[in-house]
């Protein structure tokens, strides 16, 4: 059927990477579910979260959407290296493609 206008699903490659905040030398992060061909700080999918380094307390550095980042990495999204750490520091086990 040449010419055909029948659509296909587009498959997206989800990442789950750092979006950069702040200001110089006092940089947090949001933790989001994005389009791998967006650049950084562009469009999300959904923010899952964030990520303070310079917090004084360690239960004020990481907040975590536990139930909807296990739901991202069982439909195929692939966290970043900095992320994967992030998590399995957290209790969330990732599997490493």
């Amino acid at each position: 059927m040449a010419g055909s206008n029948v659509r296909r699903p587009v498959q997206v490659a989800v990442r789950i990477r750092l979006k950069r905040f702040g200001r110089r030398h006092r940089s947090f992060f949001r933790i989001s579910a994005v389009d791998s061909r967006r650049p950084r700080d562009g469009r999300v999918l959904e923010e899952l979260g964030w990520y303070d380094p310079q917090a004084k307390t360690p239960d004020r550095q990481v907040s975590l959407k536990r139930e909807r980042i296990e739901y991202w990495l069982s439909v195929g999204a692939q966290p970043t290296d900095t992320v994967r750490d992030l998590l399995r520091r957290h209790g969330i086990a990732v599997k490493k493609k």
